[in-house]
């Protein structure tokens, strides 16, 4: 019999999983951190039980970030897809017309033409995907909202414009103009002009270390810091004129393309190449990083496209054969990868092992530029006479994370955002081949600085008979 005052569930009532509900194992397996310290007696021996201790919580902690980590799959309500084709069908026979055709009202919108008269024209999406910066030759500059087609602002600079670049918020943006390079703010108004940073080629911006890193027709490359309005370097590069020029986004290095087919890696603390690479027998002229920092992939007139482990550097790990020369390459989030030839645009699936032909679209005019919108199924592609914004499914990443970016930020968060940004801002010390060496110990200099009477004693305990 019960005891008065105490309630006690009924069969019908009780929970079908008493505690936690169980964790699907193939998701548990996915966010694993490998094997962990096995402190079973004869695996480790592991002195003082403290140390033992240690090891068994920081084991436990393990195991629960990634229990947690598969938990919180059910929060990700978005799954990317491809385009999946019936038997005897290739999906590089999908037109954009019929793509816009079976797909919703949203997602066709994002698929439009702009016939603009002063290209050609390179782009620049902002790191959440929402605003668009084009910039023409003849010296047009438009910024708006791609999404609403909502216009901020359309400048004629009266002057031939070779790059553009967003800086750290959609309100300034970067032009590289026919002397020096200008900022803009979103009403189209100029705030600075930088006149050491003459006769640029190509633009880069930093966003974690607040850089404006370019490359002029010179072979000068210089890294500006628009936080504090200061050069940070400038050298030169030696390698004569510049048209070939991206960053690595794992490391903040900046990857040039030279003619004489060499990818060198830069830093602006070392007026040294931190890496040369011979990845063609041609000039170089396209290079394009994966967001991952993972893969680079390169091209050259001999219509060859390598693929490149950046992390060993030993050698390519896939080659393309294409039908012509590619003039530009852009990777997406999900590592798709795109190349323009002439005035065709073609998309590449799984480039790091087996490449397959994804989507081909022909363009009116040829192609000058090209570039994945993130976190959306839309790759800008710019012309010589316009602008065309193509869909290509799965290529964006389909869950944001709105801590690190956020396509629907408000004002507010923008402003808190940028404060935030600025307080977490990294020093361009840090900018190395291997950002982890921060968090490891110089043996060499500890070393050093040991006293000879410690080195004396703490010298070999064995010696043998």
């Amino acid at each position: 019999m019960n005891k008065p005052g105490r309630f006690v569930k009924a069969p019908s009532q009780q929970s079908k999983y008493p505690g936690k509900a169980p964790v699907d194992p193939k998701k548990l397996e996915k966010h694993k951190r490998g094997k962990g310290v096995e402190l079973r007696p004869g695996k480790i021996r592991i002195k003082g039980k403290y140390n033992q201790e240690r090891l068994k919580r920081k084991e436990k902690a393990v195991q629960k970030a990634a229990e947690d980590a598969a938990r919180a799959e059910l929060l990700l309500t978005e799954d990317p897809g491809f385009l999946e084709t019936d038997s005897g069908e290739t999906s590089t026979q999908f037109r954009q017309s019929q793509i816009v055709a079976n797909t919703d009202i949203t997602s066709a919108a994002k698929q439009f033409h702009l016939d603009l008269p002063f290209g050609p024209y390179c782009l620049k999406y902002t790191r959440n995907g929402r605003h668009l910066l084009l910039g023409g030759k003849m010296g047009h500059v438009a910024a708006f909202d791609w999404v609403t087609k909502k216009l901020a602002c359309e400048i004629n600079v009266m002057e031939s414009v070779h790059d553009v670049s967003w800086l750290h918020t959609e309100t300034m943006f970067a032009v590289a103009q026919k002397n020096w390079v200008y900022i803009y703010d979103n009403q189209g108004i100029e705030l600075h002009c930088m006149k050491r940073m003459n006769l640029v080629s190509k633009l880069e911006f930093l966003p974690y270390h607040f850089l404006l890193a370019s490359a002029s027709k010179e072979g000068c490359l210089a890294w500006l810091d628009v936080s504090i309005g200061k050069m940070i370097s400038r050298y030169n590069s030696k390698l004569g004129r510049i048209s070939v020029m991206t960053q690595n986004p794992y490391n903040a290095v900046l990857c040039v393309g030279d003619s004489k087919g060499v990818v060198s890696m830069w830093s602006p603390n070392v007026e040294q190449p931190l890496v040369k690479m011979l990845c063609h027998r041609q000039s170089i002229s396209a290079c394009t990083v994966h967001p991952h920092g993972t893969y680079m992939a390169t091209s050259c007139p001999d219509r060859s496209t390598k693929v490149w482990d950046v992390r060993n550097l030993s050698g390519p790990v896939s080659t393309l054969i294409t039908r012509a020369g590619v003039n530009n390459l852009a990777y997406s989030q999900r590592g798709l990868l795109a190349a323009s030839l002439g005035n065709v645009v073609e998309v590449f699936r799984d480039v790091d092992y087996s490449p397959k032909q994804y989507l081909r679209h022909k363009a009116s005019w040829i192609v000058n530029g090209i570039q994945f919108c993130p976190f959306e199924d839309a790759l800008g592609v710019g012309e010589a006479r316009g602008f065309s914004s193509l869909l290509v499914p799965g290529s964006g990443e389909a869950n944001y994370d709105a801590l690190e970016v956020n396509p629907f930020q408000t004002k507010s968060q923008r402003r808190e955002a940028e404060v935030k940004a600025l307080l977490d801002k990294i020093q361009p010390e840090l900018i190395t081949l291997n950002p982890n060496a921060i968090a490891e110990v110089n043996v060499a200099s500890v070393k050093e600085k040991l006293p000879k009477e410690k080195k004396k004693k703490h010298g070999p305990r064995f010696v043998s008979k």
